[in-house]
């Protein structure tokens, strides 16, 4: 691969990457619970790198070509980002003041990130669309390392918008609780929507 394509395709995946959804969501609602950022954007970030193994490992196809294989996973998709949004209107994020929630761990906060990237069908299918248009097939690199090197990059650029984004809500509504909670509400509703716009693809399609 040359420094052209990396370039060009890291641009469109910039791109895609600074157009809040549902990771914005998730990162905003952990900066505001203080030192949860970096472990949700980890998860974040395994949702990501486990999409473009899938499509490296070349199962990304056949899941493609089965319409009840996608089907299940913008599902459960659409379902886990509705639960988390019902949860964040019900209980929105008020900036941490020196105690910690029992059910806040790292690991819990990192799961709960790889489950908003890794069952967002859309990853997925962008993935599995945008990868392999910036493969060379006449590169030595084989096509799979390719593509794992390609998402590599693509994750590096998740990384640091991520944790802007996250930390930069912690560092910007600390001090405002009335705001936190109304930017959590807003993050609640747009994982709501997100999911229900996936759902309804489901039910027209």
């Amino acid at each position: 691969m040359t420094l052209s394509v990396l370039a060009a395709f890291w641009a469109v995946s910039f791109l895609f990457i600074i157009t809040p959804g549902a990771d914005w969501a998730y990162a905003i609602s952990a900066g505001m619970r203080g030192r949860w950022v970096t472990p949700a954007v980890a998860g974040l970030l395994s949702g990501h790198l486990l999409a473009t193994v899938v499509v490296a490992a070349g199962v990304g196809g056949l899941m493609a070509s089965n319409p009840m294989i996608l089907k299940g996973l913008t599902v459960a998709g659409s379902l886990y980002l509705l639960w988390l949004g019902v949860g964040m209107l019900r209980n929105p994020a008020v900036p941490e003041s020196g105690r910690v929630q029992v059910s806040d761990t790292w690991s819990r906060w990192a799961w709960k990130g790889l489950c908003v990237s890794g069952l967002n069908p859309k990853v997925f299918l962008l993935f599995l669309a945008l990868l392999p248009q910036f493969t060379d097939p006449l590169s030595t690199w084989p096509i799979p390392v390719q593509i794992v090197a390609l998402g590599g990059l693509h994750a590096l650029s998740c990384a640091v918008v991520y944790l802007l984004v996250g930390f930069g809500a912690r560092s910007v509504l600390q001090t405002r609780p009335g705001a936190a909670q109304k930017v959590s509400q807003v993050s609640g509703a747009v994982m709501i929507v997100i999911a229900g716009v996936l759902l309804s693809e489901q039910v027209f399609a």
